[in-house]
């Protein structure tokens, strides 16, 4: 992953193995939940020593009655909300939606957020110490979505939180938010789930394939056993390069085409060694992405995304669905090519307290549900009136 800077600007710093946090590093506003027994796994083993990094805005009612849970997608953490600063490189992904006088009102709602469990940012993953003082690498056992809803489900005891008001997530984290709706339909009251279906589809699965044999094709993967090398000998180039052909299906075609066209980089001439504009702006990403987070985890989450499919041992799809008790929207992005809206309608027809398919409308592809926060913010407010 050179960069492609004029020889007369400085190089950037060496990226480190890991951009996962780490013990030491500056806590920000996380705070941490240690699960009192092994987690049993759904896939067989369990995982010892679990914690789960979280979250929260607003005050929790003596009740508890007004707690909200935010499901983050695949590369996001607990920092829903909140500037960057020490301990978060980025600012909240969805600041917009949490905070007074907002969608989500602090002022009203108690709102956690936990960084899921195989995550990088404080949740027990791939770059976590075990109990002899190794870090797990490579040795991180295989994941579900089932698992994850479980770690965070013991979260919710140890708050005090029997029941969620609202459980609200997108990509990555509405597969989660439907696994606590199907697995735990006693403990949330309202459901949106956004730009997810309710089984990863063939090729999903193989828009994925792809970007975990970049990594594991790096030859500084070492099988995932590289988190204390030294910086730079990590494997940015086969995170980055997971990272570029993920972005790609995050935005649409139609974006893409009116925002670069064909124009090369600034002064940079294509035919003689430079980029095109979009060559650019996808190294920009995988180099953002190398320095905050772990091409391990970025492999396990993967793979648990691959797994979700609501109706595994619950008689398929149809009859889990009807499991779930919570006043439900489902929204889709119009210009998802990753989870395109097919996926949705089969959700908002299945689920018994749903409603019609709500519609994102957004230029910018599957990335519309973090991007387009009014229009995700009526759907908040539709679930959230009254309750």
């Amino acid at each position: 992953m050179a960069p492609h800077a004029p020889a007369d600007q400085p190089v950037a710093p060496l990226p480190p193995a890991s951009g996962a946090w780490r013990e030491g590093d500056p806590p920000g506003g996380r705070r941490w939940v240690a699960l009192a027994a092994p987690l049993a796994l759904e896939a067989g083993g369990e995982l010892p020593d679990v914690r789960v990094a979280y979250e929260t805005w607003g005050r929790l009612a003596p009740d508890a009655s007004n707690a909200v849970l935010v499901l983050h997608a695949l590369t996001g953490d607990s920092h829903v909300s909140g500037p960057a600063g020490p301990g978060h490189p980025t600012a909240g992904w969805w600041d917009p939606l949490v905070g007074p006088g907002r969608a989500l009102d602090t002022d009203r709602w108690f709102v956690v957020a936990p960084n899921v469990l195989g995550g990088c940012q404080g949740s027990t993953g791939p770059s976590s110490l075990r109990g002899d003082g190794t870090r797990w690498g490579g040795s991180f056992p295989f994941l579900t979505q089932r698992d994850q809803v479980a770690a965070e489900a013991a979260l919710a005891d140890a708050l005090g939180i029997d029941r969620w008001a609202l459980v609200v997530g997108g990509s990555m984290g509405g597969m989660r938010a439907l696994e606590w709706a199907v697995g735990h339909p006693d403990r949330v009251s309202a459901l949106l789930v956004l730009a997810c279906p309710a089984a990863s589809g063939a090729e999903q699965i193989a828009w994925a394939d792809v970007q975990l044999h970049a990594i594991r094709a790096d030859a500084r993967w070492r099988d995932g056993h590289y988190h204390d090398a030294p910086d730079g000998e990590g494997p940015h180039r086969g995170l980055g390069t997971a990272r570029r052909l993920a972005h790609v299906t995050y935005r649409s075609g139609a974006e893409l085409a009116a925002r670069f066209g064909r124009a090369p980089q600034e002064s940079e001439d294509p035919w003689r060694g430079g980029r095109y504009a979009v060559e650019s702006y996808l190294d920009h990403h995988a180099t953002k992405l190398v320095r905050r987070f772990d091409a391990g985890s970025y492999v396990t989450l993967t793979e648990a995304m691959n797994s979700h499919d609501l109706g595994r041992g619950r008689g398929g799809t149809a009859r889990a669905l009807r499991r779930v008790s919570a006043r439900t929207l489902v929204a889709g992005v119009d210009s998802d090519r990753l989870y395109p809206l097919a996926g949705q309608r089969e959700l908002a027809a299945g689920l018994p307290h749903a409603d019609a398919l709500r519609i994102v409308e957004s230029p910018y592809g599957h990335d519309g549900f973090l991007i387009e926060t009014e229009q995700v913010g009526a759907l908040v407010g539709e679930l959230t009136k009254g309750g």
